[in-house]
């Protein structure tokens, strides 16, 4: 019998069994330094969003151009899109700036003049990127609650990437997905239980009960997974369309005049406890007389409804798009064998 040999430093082995269960215990120990080590479920709540946006925010200004600076073939399609966040907000925050910045060579007079504008061009880049975000929910909260699909379930994906150099070994990453990311080829098997003493189809089970087909299915998976689908596409459709209606309402509402008020008192020093919360209040008065304004209008005609025109299409996008993914087309009927077949007539089966 061939004993293994125990180095401090390194673990030789004679044995094929005992060297392969050696790799796989290194790769595991490796696999620990991520905090995944393989393709895990995330729970789709505030402080995931948050820690998966920090984390891919970060990856886009450090880790991904200088992988793709050197030529790694590591860089893939993922870290291109993730990177595409970056532009963005560099091109708000010069948007945000065009005008301010350019302030200080003005004259008096046309500082009067350009101060405002600039401001309420920055606010609107802001109201923007928040009622372009926030509305979204406005379609697939209802979504969620009417049919249990939650079409944003988020994923870490554990990739085991190629070697670079010769003595590389076991080089992992991790990656955020969503379940939903591809409609044809969703993610199911994030979705089924595996050995955790709960049943394997829970989460089609809850679908299905809830669009009203019944509970105790055979195989609740294969019957909801077309609806899901449908649904699936009927939501990303109506929030596409919802959120940039609102958020050309965040822009409308951020060139009301009530604003100047608040451009007056503003300030970032939250250490002057006095200036901020002043600020803070009359931020608040802005919106709030803004709204108003916005909504009643001035001058006449078109001018004067317009911004009721674009908030009621916002609203009406919205909610036409949940009524829109409730009327699912490929649900089964509810009538059963009963409803149909006359018993008191004759049949024959060939």
């Amino acid at each position: 019998m061939i004993l293994p040999i125990n180095s401090a430093k390194n673990n030789i082995y004679f044995s094929a069994e005992n060297n392969k269960k050696s790799q796989e215990k290194n790769t595991e120990e490796k696999g620990k330094q991520l905090p995944y080590s393989k393709d895990t479920p995330l729970k789709n709540n505030f402080a995931t969003r948050t820690r998966i946006a920090f984390d891919k925010f970060t990856n886009a200004l450090t880790l991904y151009p200088a992988k793709g600076i050197k030529g790694s073939r590591n860089s893939n399609f993922y870290e291109f899109l993730t990177m595409g966040s970056v532009p963005y907000i560099i091109g708000s925050l010069m948007l945000m700036s065009v005008f301010n910045s350019a302030n200080k060579h003005f004259d008096v007079f046309s500082k009067t003049k350009a101060g405002p504008i600039g401001n309420k061009m920055a606010l609107g880049v802001l109201f923007y990127g928040i009622a372009k975000h926030i509305s979204k929910s406005f379609v697939n909260t209802p979504v969620k609650a009417l049919t249990g699909v939650d079409v944003n379930i988020p994923y870490a994906k554990f990739v085991n990437e190629h070697p670079e150099y010769v003595d590389d070994t076991d080089l992992t990453s991790i990656e955020y997905h969503k379940v939903y990311e591809s409609v044809d080829f969703p993610y199911w098997n994030m979705l089924i239980n595996e050995n955790n003493g709960k049943p394997r189809n829970e989460y089609f089970d809850k679908i299905a009960k809830k669009l009203g087909m019944g509970t105790n299915l055979n195989d609740s998976d294969q019957e909801v997974k077309p609806l899901i689908k449908e649904i699936v596409t009927k939501t990303r459709t109506a929030t596409n369309l919802s959120s940039y209606l609102w958020a050309a309402t965040g822009v409308a509402l951020a060139f009301q005049d009530p604003w100047e008020d608040f451009f007056k008192v503003m300030t970032l020093k939250f250490w002057d406890k006095k200036k901020f919360f002043k600020a803070a209040e009359t931020f608040k008065d802005s919106l709030v007389d803004s709204a108003k304004a916005l909504y009643h209008g001035e001058g006449k005609g078109l001018q004067k409804h317009a911004g009721k025109i674009l908030l009621g299409a916002a609203v009406a996008s919205s909610l036409l798009g949940v009524i829109n993914v409730m009327n699912i087309s490929g649900k089964p009927s509810k009538l059963s064998a009963g409803d149909v077949i006359d018993k008191k007539e004759k049949y024959v089966v060939n």
